[in-house]
């Protein structure tokens, strides 16, 4: 199995940040196989979802709607509604699979893999790829 940790600045607010173009890049003359992306860290997750029609703030907007940025939360360092970053995991998995066929993403037309980082008080993430061969 092939795998490489790589480190993405999401900043001090709310992101999806788009990865395909990092992963449909690593995978390129790998042949066959499945992909398997991997956040690990306890407030982020990875979708599957189109990016720049509005879908990638769609999702910011419902998991606002789902995990408010309140003080209702128990688990309470950090800024205010931390709590929710670390639920988050519960709704958007730390991981996402893809099947890679002749060092190609076999991903539709629309589809990106995402990062998705509520928490403002982290920056920085790691995410690891890693190909197992077919």
């Amino acid at each position: 199995m092939d795998s490489e940790t790589r480190r993405y600045h999401t900043g001090d607010r709310e992101v999806v940040l788009d990865l395909t173009e990092d992963c449909r890049s690593w995978v390129a003359g790998r042949g066959d196989g499945l992909l398997h992306v991997f956040v690990p860290h306890a407030t982020a997750g990875l979708a599957i979802l189109e990016t720049g029609a509005g879908s990638d703030d769609d999702l910011l907007a419902a998991l606002g709607d789902l995990l408010p940025a309140d003080d209702r939360w128990r688990h309470r360092h950090g800024s205010r509604g931390h709590g929710r970053s670390h639920v988050l995991p519960a709704l958007v998995p730390p991981y996402a699979t893809v099947p890679v066929l002749d060092g190609s993403l076999a991903l539709g037309t629309w589809q990106s893999i995402c990062l998705v980082d509520l928490n403002v008080d982290n920056p920085e993430r790691e995410v690891r790829f890693s190909l197992l061969r077919g």
